[in-house]
């Protein structure tokens, strides 16, 4: 997995900076405040858990096993409905869409979760 995560850490990495410079640059005039805004915090969520999965993929070679996996795991599948639900909401309007961001943030905590119990782990091997 240290591979794999590693490589959709440089791809979340280079695509959450080039859409923040396409936020600021390419999407300033043409959407509203509110939604260039939701537009901003699906970057700042995507690069955020990045850095998390960077760090996961580097901690999956010190501490294997499901937990780091797994948390890997939820950190993508959190920035693809996270984020992926706000770009998508901004660019189309389509506020449907919304519903399905939560389910990214609960993914996140999942990862979030499942890193600490791995570290907690650490502690009783």
């Amino acid at each position: 997995m240290f591979r794999g995560f590693l490589m959709l850490a440089a791809f979340f990495g280079f695509t959450g900076v080039a859409l923040g410079a396409f936020a600021a640059h390419g999407l300033k005039d043409r959407l509203s405040a509110e939604y260039l805004a939701i537009f901003h915090t699906g970057v700042m969520y995507q690069l955020v858990h990045t850095l998390a999965l960077l760090a996961v993929a580097l901690l999956a070679v010190q501490i294997p096993g499901r937990l780091m996996t797994w948390a890997g795991i939820s950190f993508v599948v959190g920035i693809v409905l996270f984020s992926g639900s706000l770009y998508l909401l901004t660019l189309t309007g389509v506020t449907r869409l919304g519903i399905i961001t939560p389910f990214g943030g609960l993914a996140f905590l999942a990862g979030w979760l499942l890193l600490g119990v791995a570290a907690w782990r650490l502690g009783t091997v």
